[in-house]
């Protein structure tokens, strides 16, 4: 059955550097169906389908789309906007209301579950309707999926951040504290090890939330590295938690602040690296300490993009179109991991991916709970993509001393 009908593409949770690839794999293969009258973007996510707040990317230019797709961001702007079933029921409406036929939203877990709640909407209404979540997140969280798009270039900025961080400890030598973002899985904290050329580079030590956070472990790793190398570089997730999974933010906070989800509130007040800092000064004898909270730059900074994720960016969204017109399917689109490296694209029930979170594997994290293992980085290291910089050091002789001071 070949539906006749508008398209709808939206974005929705953060922007990465890579997710208007998608955007623009989307349009541009959709505009080649006749079957298609139209292309809209939804403004906001699901909060402009709400609204009706469309734009029409039939008359978009081929040129200006690809220069969009270069661009970090999110060109349709995003939401957090987390809808039930009655706000499902809302878009439906408004979908149905405009002819819309194929509905394609690039986004994460919650993203991947909208889409879920809107075709049961479609189906019990008897409505033709072809929906398919694409797949976009920094975190690196969506199950099913050897790594999804969004994750490489934010991996290829935290990696190159701490390699600028180690060099710098090097040169002036203390603690330093980088906070990463990943509230439940720790993938982007991880790919901070990807520089690691020396056997004494930082991160010396990497804490995720898969493992729980002890206080006095952390400090006895610290001393640890310190008594060997006179320098520490460390790298936590924002997310990490205790034994009992609190947040460690939580316990060290005096006040929780909550996002729109509920969850408590991890990056943006770079409160965990400041106490971390704290509790190492108090309780060790290093007084030169220093913390960053890395924030919005690693998701959408403008001159560390892979190539590799955005290449597959652009395919994931292009396959979406292709498995909705083509085959008249429904579901997720899913990257697998064909080779080293290659990947290929399939399509899995939208159920077996919405609401779901995947976790750094056991195999991937070292036994002490304090960084990665070297499996970890045979799998990161080719979705930073080419022209990885590496770091280079003096390697001239030392000059023989001639006075006795």
């Amino acid at each position: 059955m070949k539906l006749e009908g508008k398209v709808l593409v939206a974005q929705g949770g953060g922007p990465t550097a890579v997710i208007n690839q998608s955007l623009v794999g989307v349009v541009l293969e959709a505009r080649k169906f006749t079957q298609v009258s139209r292309v809209y973007g939804a403004m906001n996510g699901v909060r402009g389908m709400i609204d009706e707040n469309f734009i029409d990317l039939t008359q978009e230019t081929t040129h200006n789309l690809e220069q969009v797709g270069r661009c970090p961001s999110s060109a349709l702007s995003s939401t957090r906007d987390k809808p039930d079933e009655a706000y499902c029921k809302e878009i439906f409406k408004v979908l149905k209301a405009h002819d819309i036929r194929y509905f394609f939203y690039i986004g994460g877990n919650d993203s991947s579950d909208t889409v879920r709640i809107v075709n049961n909407e479609a189906t019990v209404a008897n409505y033709d309707f072809r929906a398919i979540h694409i797949p976009k997140t920094i975190d690196n969280d969506l199950v099913l999926n050897d790594h999804t798009p969004g994750f490489g270039s934010a991996a290829r900025y935290v990696a190159q951040a701490f390699m600028g961080a180690n060099l710098d400890n090097r040169a002036l030598p203390g603690v330093y504290i980088g906070v990463v973002m990943g509230r439940h899985a720790g993938f982007l904290t991880a790919a901070s090890s990807l520089a690691q050329k020396y056997n004494d580079d930082g991160p010396h030590l990497i804490y995720m939330p898969e493992r729980p956070f002890h206080r006095a472990n952390f400090l006895a790793d610290v001393k640890k590295v310190w008594d060997k190398y006179g320098r520490c570089v460390i790298a936590v997730s924002e997310g990490i938690v205790d034994e009992k999974g609190v947040p460690i933010i939580s316990k060290l906070m005096t006040t929780n602040e909550k996002d729109a989800h509920g969850n408590v509130q991890l990056s943006g007040t770079g409160m965990l690296g400041d106490l971390l800092a704290d509790l190492i000064k108090k309780n060790l004898p290093i007084k030169r300490v220093r913390s960053d909270t890395f924030g919005y730059l690693q998701r959408s900074f403008m001159d560390c993009v892979s190539d590799v994720d955005s290449h597959e960016a652009r395919e994931v969204g292009e396959r979406a179109v292709q498995y909705a017109l083509w085959h008249n399917l429904d579901g997720s689109i899913r990257i697998k991991r064909t080779g080293y490296y290659s990947v290929d694209y399939d399509l899995v029930p939208l159920e077996e991916i919405a609401g779901k979170t995947r976790h750094m594997p056991a195999e991937f994290i070292n036994p002490e709970g304090n960084g990665v293992t070297d499996l970890f980085k045979f799998y990161a290291r080719p979705l930073v993509g080419s022209g990885f910089p590496n770091a280079h050091r003096l390697r001239a002789p030392a000059v023989a001393k001639l006075l006795n001071r």
